[in-house]
């Protein structure tokens, strides 16, 4: 393997926003801040400390919220509205429609506790479809970095972009491995190995997932490219496209339904410009339950363990 990431120690990727929603207010005093009663839960206390004026709590009323948020863009405000994915996404869908997405205003929706690894909040909690939703809106960017640098990097970069954008980021304390200070490039995805014999595509907390797995896997002789997809919309079809022709066989991995998620967004180019073997490391159609975030990961077979075995399968089916 041809590069070898290091954890520095575990961080959230929402401290990681947090950090960076700051900094950019700092840069830029055209940005405002919107949440929904979860302020310590987003990690925007610091940026409600220093800016009062320009942070407004808006209660549990996630709706009212983006619509807020929609007035302040057209006003020419660059507004960060903030609440846990699952209300910021199907609580209010008709809202982001609407008001964001058909209208095109400059609104980032930023995300926190997505997917499984909210833990022990359970199942009415734990959004696995909300890429999905998203994706699906025309307009609408979607990012999900994979650490705390890479989050607090797409956050600075969100801010300085014309477009609407659905932020996605996480509770639990995951590996930091992505370099500080590093440069977020939307829409462009990252080669983080390379390799010969399969494509691992990751997004999340998934990526870090992918690395123990290419070790594993070279260990074992095969050669595995990983790829960090960090923007979901818009995908980067050029490098999904020339990875595949190379290796010929691909897995995709995230903290997600099959249904709707990323996996499905690369099979489906595949399908229409270059047919390939795929195979899904994602949830099936399945709600979450409450537990630890860790074990929740391997009951839903979202793991290094798992990517592994997807690879070996879809290099059989070349």
């Amino acid at each position: 393997m041809n590069e070898k990431y290091i954890n520095t120690g575990n961080k959230d990727t929402r401290s990681g926003f947090g950090a960076g929603l700051l900094e950019a207010g700092r840069k830029n005093p055209e940005i405002v801040a919107l949440c929904a009663d979860l302020t310590g839960s987003l990690k925007m206390d610091a940026f409600a400390a220093e800016f009062p004026e320009r942070f407004i709590q808006c209660g549990i009323a996630e709706a009212n919220m983006i619509g807020t948020a929609a007035g302040l863009a057209v006003s020419g405000k660059i507004p960060f509205a903030g609440s846990f994915a699952e209300f910021v996404t199907g609580r209010v869908y008709d809202q982001v429609r609407q008001v964001v997405a058909y209208s095109h205003t400059n609104v980032k929706i930023c995300a926190s506790h997505a997917g499984i690894t909210l833990g022990e909040d359970g199942a009415t909690h734990q959004t696995m479809e909300d890429t999905g939703l998203m994706r699906m809106l025309p307009n609408l960017t979607v990012i999900n970095p994979c650490d705390y640098n890479q989050t607090m990097a797409a956050t600075l970069a969100i801010a300085e972009y014309e477009c609407p954008v659905y932020l996605r980021f996480g509770r639990p304390s995951v590996p930091n491995f992505t370099p500080a200070g590093q440069k977020f490039e939307i829409g462009k995805a990252l080669t983080l190995i390379e390799g010969s014999d399969v494509t691992i595509f990751a997004t999340g907390h998934l990526v870090w997932e992918a690395i123990v797995a290419a070790e594993i896997l070279e260990k074992e002789g095969i050669s595995a490219e990983l790829i960090n997809i960090h923007t979901i919309k818009p995908l980067d079809k050029k490098a999904v496209l020339e990875s595949a022709a190379k290796t010929g066989a691909v897995v995709t991995a995230e903290e997600h339904l099959i249904a709707g998620g990323m996996g499905e967004l690369i099979a489906g180019l595949l399908a229409r410009e270059l047919p390939k073997p795929v195979e899904f490391v994602a949830v099936d159609d399945l709600f979450g339950q409450s537990g630890e975030p860790s074990e929740l990961m391997k009951v839903y077979g979202l793991d290094a363990e798992n990517i592994v075995k997807a690879a070996k399968k879809a290099i059989g089916r070349k």
